[in-house]
């Protein structure tokens, strides 16, 4: 009876007490493959997005210039020596936006201000319009909702190069073609000549056939659009064309910077900074 003593003790005591189950793995960070991220200063976030073919460095007096806020400095992979990562291959704009969204949530960012130049305001327009409740508010610089109308056309009656340029972009006569889209849809600056060919021909591409006027009725967030006008000859002309590209979204603000070409940041700093501090100083939509 002795003997079974510690067998009673143990079946009347119950099932022991079960292991602790191991710790959760936590979920991994977003890690955007189509761009990379540089985050300046502290304060409200601010999204800067550059043009075509463009560096992040196209901000960098921009930030000297107007502090206190938290920058989030976008390098589109491919373009300024960028590694092309997630844009080696298929479409780059419309995919690049959903990352974007994709960074904005994953970082808990509250209704950031995005600030997009040229390609890059065609990406702010695609994230206020398609998602709205994630943005804030938005500036556009030197950007239509159809970039093809930057040229005095259509996006169809542009397909025919579009479809050139992207079919001969490893060639010589390729490379004339995109520097011909750069100065177009983005900038002649030296990043250029960094900037992967293919994913230059495919995002260039991909901006002339766009056409995002039907969206804008969907933007609830406060929408500025800084245009520049080189001479004053053109003013009227640049009002014209932007007050009828942006008439779906009667509530947008229509700012014309005169003595500028399209790198409005560089060649009117001093206003641009102007223009940005009212932007960003004024309230977000709700």
């Amino acid at each position: 009876m002795k003997a079974l003593a510690p067998l009673l003790a143990l079946l009347l005591a119950g099932p022991a007490a079960a292991a602790p189950p191991p710790p959760a793995l936590a979920a991994p960070a977003f890690a955007p493959t189509r761009f990379s991220v540089e985050v300046v200063g502290s304060g409200p976030d601010v999204i800067l997005i550059p043009g075509l073919t463009a560096s992040k460095e196209v901000w960098r007096g921009t930030l000297a210039a107007v502090p206190g806020y938290r920058y989030h400095l976008i390098q589109v992979a491919g373009f300024a020596g960028a590694p092309a990562r997630g844009n080696r291959e298929g479409p780059i704009v419309a995919p690049l936006a959903e990352e974007i969204a994709r960074y904005i949530e994953a970082n808990r960012l509250r209704r950031p201000a995005v600030v997009g130049h040229s390609m890059g305001g065609t990406l702010a327009l695609m994230l206020a319009a398609r998602h709205p409740r994630l943005v804030g508010k938005a500036m556009v610089v030197d950007m239509l909702p159809q970039p093809a109308a930057l040229l005095g056309t259509s996006a169809e009656n542009i397909r025919g190069f579009a479809d050139l340029l992207e079919s001969v972009s490893g060639t010589a006569f390729g490379q004339s073609l995109i520097d011909s889209a750069v100065r177009m849809f983005g900038n002649a600056a030296p990043a250029n000549a960094k900037s992967d060919r293919d994913v230059v021909a495919r995002a260039a591409h991909e901006l002339a056939l766009t056409d995002l006027t039907p969206e804008l009725p969907h933007i609830r967030a406060p929408l500025t659009i800084v245009y520049a006008s080189p001479a004053a000859s053109l003013a009227a002309t640049a009002d014209g064309v932007y007050r009828r590209a942006y008439a779906d979204d009667p509530a947008a603000a229509l700012v014309r910077i005169d003595g500028s070409g399209h790198m409005i940041m560089a060649d009117q700093p001093g206003r641009f900074a102007e223009e940005l501090r009212r932007f960003l100083s004024s309230s977000p939509g709700t």
